[in-house]
């Protein structure tokens, strides 16, 4: 729970690395998935590219492109989840109830993508991994991005400076002389 009201750009920032911790988990899990299933991650970031609209932009390197457009709607996902850590941390909802809202905040996101957006603009994505794999993989984004807005809050609350906040949130000593 944060005690204060953020700025908009501290905000973003945790936002940012929210969504950084949430992309990063799925790609993860997706390649963890790929590995033990004998399929290729290689294949779902061209997909990404793909459905993104963005093939032609980086013709030779789909899955570079794929990543990179995967990454940065995390980080957007993941501001937008800031901001609601923030609305609701301002009312006094307790972590695991923040942490809840966050889960189903992608499940929603989930079900809008795979029932939604991608039968409508690139129905061959979603064959590419199964239902379950693609909601377990937006579950360990949640689970990411709300431990990453929790270190954030937790840090504010002990009211250590700003710039000491993403070494406290990792969990690192801060030096004595600092």
């Amino acid at each position: 729970m944060t005690t204060g009201r953020l700025g908009s750009i501290e905000l973003i920032k945790r936002g940012v690395l929210a969504g950084a911790a949430g992309g990063l988990a799925e790609i993860v899990w997706v390649s963890f998935y790929a590995t033990i299933s004998g399929g290729n991650a290689a294949n779902l970031a061209r997909g990404v590219t793909v459905a993104a609209g963005v093939s032609a932009m980086l013709p030779a390197a789909p899955v570079t492109m794929g990543i990179a457009v995967h990454m940065a709607l995390a980080m957007l996902l993941g501001i937008a989840l800031a901001f609601l850590w923030q609305a609701l941390a301002r009312r006094a909802v307790g972590v695991n109830s923040l942490t809840a809202v966050v889960l189903a905040a992608l499940v929603a996101v989930w079900a809008v993508n795979f029932f939604v957006i991608l039968p409508a603009i690139s129905p061959p994505f979603i064959a590419l991994i199964p239902y379950p794999v693609s909601l377990i993989s937006k579950l360990l984004f949640g689970l990411a991005a709300a431990e990453t807005l929790r270190r954030g809050a937790a840090a504010e609350i002990v009211g250590l400076p700003p710039a000491v906040r993403v070494r406290a949130a990792s969990g690192r000593k801060r030096h004595p002389s600092r």
